[in-house]
């Protein structure tokens, strides 16, 4: 495949390919939100109501796209976002996915629900890796799974503070997820041919293993969970912010909230001891009907009052995008359906033509708006229209 031609020349070209090689139900689980699905609309429609205000007659000779979150320097101003499961898209998909970032010189973040070794995840980066906490199976597993994160090498802890439960995906529910889950052959039967109509990506599957554990949540009996207990788990799981103290003294590291949308939490957060907040609605995946990361992340930087990074994702699917996110207050942003839709498309080649395109765009953006550098962005050159 020739990711370079013109028929990939962004975001929704490589979003086209994985849904032609993915099977629906696959496809889906990348693709999909909560509900209606308005807050996912919504993330990517805001982007489209924030105009740019270029300088004019600016000369410089490159334009310098290095920017420091958490004390750590990236050749990009954007880090590739936790995305679970994601070994199901393509064989050894984390892994892939944190190569191509390390390549590129940015960070990736590896999600608790991840369908390879964390330990291989961190191996198989240049740059910095950070880890994603979910609380599922309790403090005891998530605490051995925190000192395996540090040991390995992970710089940031990243707690997800959005999932109490599982949002209510109903694209999953129409494609049977559960029921492909079972393993009962008569559950199953209704479903299986969408599987069935993608023989190259099952055979990657099967090849890679079939239907995953979780390696890196091991239960009290020695186990890897299971992929079919993890909504279960989920709804017994739920962080607060008592936990932050606990978790903050296994970690000894900078942590990173992730799923802040109002002022409050996020001053709660930076009582709590975080050190970041990452501006998330889940990608639309939980929640239905909340705001859209962009259109909550003014209100949060400006509780956060420099206590804190602020970070931001969801609906980013252009370098423009990035930028604009930047200049109403971001620090960096997280990318997580741009590259899994190159995941799903081509594994680690097509992780490095989004982080590339992500990349152009950026470049260009700049170099239209007249400024050098992503240092030099600011609230005088994007207006958020309402």
């Amino acid at each position: 495949m020739n990711l370079h031609s013109s028929r990939v020349v962004n975001i929704a070209d490589l979003r086209r390919l994985a849904e032609r090689r993915l099977p629906r139900v696959v496809f889906d689980y990348i693709d999909g939100g909560a509900d209606a699905e308005r807050t996912l609309r919504d993330n990517c429609l805001a982007f489209d109501r924030v105009t740019l205000r270029p300088r004019g007659a600016v000369a410089f000779t490159a334009v310098d796209l290095r920017t420091t979150v958490l004390g750590q320097t990236f050749e990009l101003p954007f880090l590739l976002a936790p995305v679970g499961s994601s070994r199901m898209f393509y064989p050894r998909g984390e892994e892939c996915a944190a190569a191509a970032a390390g390549d590129a010189g940015t960070g990736y973040i590896l999600s608790t629900v991840s369908g390879c070794r964390l330990e291989d995840v961190k191996a198989a980066t240049k740059h910095a890796a950070w880890y994603q906490l979910y609380l599922i199976g309790g403090r005891e597993v998530a605490e051995r799974g925190l000192e395996r994160a540090r040991d390995a090498g992970f710089s940031v802890l990243v707690v997800t503070v959005d999932t109490p439960v599982a949002g209510m995906r109903e694209r999953d529910i129409r494609n049977g997820t559960t029921a492909l889950l079972s393993g009962n052959p008569i559950a199953m039967l209704p479903h299986i041919g969408q599987l069935l109509a993608r023989p190259r990506w099952l055979t990657g599957f099967l090849r890679d293993g079939g239907l995953m554990e979780f390696p890196n949540v091991v239960l009290p009996d020695g186990r890897p969970m299971k992929y079919e207990s993890v909504g279960p788990a989920l709804a017994q799981s739920v962080v607060t912010w008592r936990d932050l103290d606990w978790i903050r003294q296994i970690w000894r590291g900078p942590v990173a909230v992730k799923g802040i949308l109002t002022g409050d939490d996020a001053r709660r957060a930076a009582d709590a001891g975080a050190n970041a907040v990452i501006v998330s609605n889940h990608g639309g995946r939980q929640l239905d009907g909340v705001a859209a990361s962009l259109h909550a992340l003014p209100e949060v930087v400006a509780a956060s009052s420099g206590h804190v990074e602020v970070l931001m994702d969801g609906g980013i699917r252009r370098g423009s995008d990035v930028v604009k996110a930047i200049c109403l207050g971001a620090k960096a942003v997280l990318v997580g359906r741009a590259y899994a839709y190159g995941l799903g498309a081509a594994g680690r080649p097509g992780v490095a033509r989004a982080i590339e395109i992500l990349r152009a765009d950026i470049v260009r953006t700049l170099a239209l708006l007249g400024a050098g550098s992503i240092s030099g962005l600011d609230e005088t050159l994007a207006k958020m229209e309402r």
